[in-house]
């Protein structure tokens, strides 16, 4: 197959970008050259002359010779009419934005087919993990059970010094951004928002159903307490922040993102700090394991310049799965065993457990390890980072009859 010269127009020269730029230049043999990088703020020093880069987003949108958009910008909605711009005018892309595809996933879909061109987006959903082409590739006609992992390198790293060094939330997520792995808010990352819309894109290419984030329930790490840590340690667990979308009949999938119990003899329970690990469970492959760098420049770098590279070959997803159609339905009408630690027994009660099988009540603390509803828990979303709660999968199957 022939490899095309690529023009690129570049959008965003943060920490990606910037990575983007290094992994491109090491490269050997590649033919790809960046004409012009459009960035935001006129103020901030640049690593390259000034003559490379843009204000103007149409000086890169409307030159006819940039054939490859390199999307790498922050605000999702922008970026969205920045690959949309460009999918109308005849250009394929390249993204990591990863709100912007799970919020507008159908419609960029259609877009694709309408227009005739390529949305590659790899590293939005596993950083350096390929794992959007394995499902594309790999699994295109593999009966697939489910799919869990950690997909978020900054919770990650916060739980893992949690549980390492014996040190608070606050104090790991102050490490954690000044080590550049969390943002100034990091409110995408600790409440469980990234790993979500990443879970949405993964589903799309695992199932062929393009989901509603808002559909998929999602809760993160912010109320964790040393008395949680000290728990999951006792028993001889990890708490990893893990999303999964699994088969629950033929044609159904549910879907959510929860902490989770991980023992010692357990795959994700030795991806640490900012690394990101996925299992996949398929009826003739069995069990699979991928791990790689979940955070940084140059883990995210290499997954877009490994999509650029795709491109200049002419590849685009073809969504098997989708065009299979064989899982039609979403539920949230699924069982699952949690552990809840709480104060006040009205909480409690909130939950709705089905069946406990452990209770602890103490001078500061109390917990419940029992069987609940998704469904139950979806209906309390909006309640639940206000309560003084958490929440972790136990892990164990439960029967759903």
């Amino acid at each position: 197959m022939t490899q095309q010269k690529l023009r690129i127009g570049l959008f965003g020269y943060g920490c990606v970008g910037q990575g983007l730029h290094d992994v491109l230049n090491s490269s050997k043999g590649f033919k790809a050259d960046i004409v012009k990088i459009c960035v935001k703020d006129r103020s901030k020093k640049r690593r390259l002359p000034m003559e490379n880069f843009t204000y103007d987003k149409n000086e890169i949108l409307n030159d006819e010779s940039i054939n490859l958009i390199v999307e790498l910008i922050d605000d999702a909605e922008e970026a969205f009419s920045i690959v949309t711009t460009a999918m109308k005018s005849g250009k394929s892309v390249v993204t990591a934005n990863k709100m912007m595809v799970a919020k507008h996933f159908k419609e960029l879909f259609d877009l694709q087919k309408k227009h005739n061109v390529s949305l590659l987006y790899e590293a939005s959903a596993g950083a350096s993990i390929p794992i959007i082409r394995n499902l594309e590739e790999y699994y295109d006609n593999e009966l697939l059970y489910s799919l869990r992992g950690i997909l978020n390198g900054t919770s990650n790293y916060i739980l893992t010094k949690m549980h390492n060094e014996g040190i608070t939330y606050e104090a790991a997520l102050k490490e954690a951004q000044e080590k550049g792995f969390a943002e100034t808010d990091p409110t995408l990352d600790v409440d469980g928002w990234d790993a979500k819309y990443k879970l949405c894109i993964i589903t799309g290419h695992a199932y062929g159903l393009f989901l509603e984030p808002g559909e998929v329930f999602h809760y993160g790490i912010r109320n964790i307490s040393d008395f949680d840590i000290r728990y999951a340690k006792e028993k001889g667990f990890k708490i990893k922040l893990v999303p999964y979308v699994g088969k629950t009949n033929e044609n159904t999938i549910t879907s959510f993102v929860l902490p989770r119990f991980i023992s010692s003899d357990k795959y994700l329970y030795n991806v640490d700090n900012e690394y990101n690990g996925v299992i996949t469970e398929a009826a003739f492959a069995d069990k699979q394991f991928f791990s790689g760098k979940g955070a940084g420049g140059h883990a995210t770098g290499s997954a877009v310049l490994s999509d650029i590279s795709a491109n200049s070959y002419g590849y685009r997803y073809e969504y098997k799965k989708y065009c299979q159609g064989t899982v039609s339905r979403y539920t949230r009408d699924y069982k699952l065993e949690i552990y809840l630690r709480y104060k006040d027994e009205k909480e409690r009660e909130l939950f709705g457990f089905e069946e406990v099988s452990e209770y602890f009540s103490g001078k500061f603390n109390k917990y419940v390890i029992g069987v609940i509803n998704l469904g139950r828990l979806y209906k309390l979303r909006d309640k639940l980072n206000n309560m003084d709660v958490f929440i972790v999968n136990t892990g164990r199957k439960v029967d759903q009859k």
